[in-house]
Parts: structure tokens; sequence; C-alpha cells
């Protein structure tokens, strides 16, 4: 006996590859959608922990920016407490610098050449004084340059030619009127200038500059005349 199968098979499995099918990709979605809470969990856990560690770092650069502040303003006390030393060390060596300066002129002055007037700010002096000629200004110019350890930079300023009346005569002299610069050195840049010079020295050149301040300087009678007639060279 043959036997007919009447019903729609063809539909009935086509039905079940299409259950199967989407079985398949339901439990396909639902893996991807664990995979992908997993992977999420896993960087909201990495994320987390990156921003525990940058809040611990936050904390410890605001505690060092602190610490660094408070260096800073050590630094400046230290720097300000430097200065102060420097400033007294200064006014202890500038006490003798009147003695050195003096000294210095007595020594350096040439036949002939008067100091009238003299002036210091800080180390500049300024020298205003009569000379019998201009070779004396000359002189006294090379004297301050080359030979006195206490005095650089020598400048002149201004020379003026001028007449002068002798004292108890009616004789009048020509000479040059002057104005000068110079530079008066601390102890200490003269101990620089010369670092072969032997630490005793000092005090002895402090001692002789001590005695020579006791000599008068050369200053003659057009220091309380003034100048007639003076002109332009």
């Amino acid at each position: 006996m043959i036997l007919i199968n009447l019903l729609p098979h063809r539909e009935a499995a086509r039905k079940r590859r299409q259950e199967a099918f989407f079985v398949s990709l339901g439990a396909s979605a639902l893996a991807g959608g664990l995979i992908a809470g997993g992977i999420f969990l896993w960087y909201a856990a990495q994320i987390s922990a990156q921003e525990n560690r940058n809040a611990l770092l936050n904390n410890e650069i605001k505690r060092l920016e602190a610490q660094i502040k408070d260096i800073a303003n050590l630094q400046q006390e230290i720097a300000a407490l430097r200065a102060r030393q420097q400033a007294v060390e200064d006014l202890q060596a500038d006490r003798n610098m009147p003695v050195y300066l003096l000294n210095e002129l007595v020594k350096q002055l040439p036949d002939g050449v008067y100091i009238t007037k003299l002036k210091q700010e800080n180390q500049i002096v300024t020298l205003d004084g009569v000379a019998q000629s201009n070779e004396r200004v000359s002189e006294l110019l090379r004297n301050m340059g080359n030979n006195s350890p206490w005095l650089t930079r020598p400048e002149l300023v201004e020379i003026v030619a001028a007449n002068i009346s002798l004292a108890g005569s009616r004789e009048q002299r020509r000479v040059s009127n002057f104005t000068m610069r110079v530079k008066l050195l601390r102890a200490s840049e003269v101990q620089k200038a010369a670092p072969g010079a032997s630490g005793a020295s000092m005090p002895a050149n402090a001692a002789s500059a001590a005695a020579g301040a006791s000599q008068p300087v050369k200053v003659s009678a057009a220091a309380e005349k003034p100048a007639s007639g003076a002109q332009k060279p």
C-alpha cells in the first residue's frame, strides 16, 4: 500500500528552520549583550580606578605646591637676609673709604694741583680743583688711573682756563679750573683686583691710610677766592 503525505511538510521544515534561526539569533544577541555588559563594567571599573588615582595625584600635587610655596617664601627670606648681611658688610667696609680717599689724594696729587671741592656719592667721587696747567691735570688723571689701587676709571668732566689773583699782590696768574670724576673701590674689590696680595697687607694699608688722612690735602688760596675771568680754552 502506498502512503502519500498530503501535509505541507516543506512549510513545516521551513518554519522549524526559521524558529531555529530566531533562537540562535536571540542566543547570539544575549551573548553579545552579556559580553558588551562585561566590557562596559570592566571599563567602568578601570575609569573609576583611574579617577581615584587622579584624585590622589591632585591631592599630592596640591600638597607639593604648598610645600613649594613655603620653600619659595624661605628662599625669599634667605635672599633678604643675605641682602641685609651684604648691606651691613658694605657699611662696615665703607666706613674706611673716606680715609682711603684722602690718603690716595695726598699720594696722587702732583705739584701744582689743588683740590677746592670734593663730593662723594656712593663710590663716585667728584673733584673740583685748580691746576697750574693742563699737563698737571693730565698727570693727575694718569696717577689715579695707573698708580692707585683704590681709585679707578678717572674721567675729566670739564676744564676751564681762568685767571687768579695772588695773595698780597695784584699780579694775576693763568690757571686751569677742572672737574673730574673717579670711582673709589671698596676693600673687597681691591682684594679681588689683587689676588696675589697677602691678607696681612690690608690692615697695614688701613693703618697707613689712617695716618695719611691726618695730612691736609693741598688747597691753595684759589679755594677761598673764586676764579675771575673764567673762559673756555
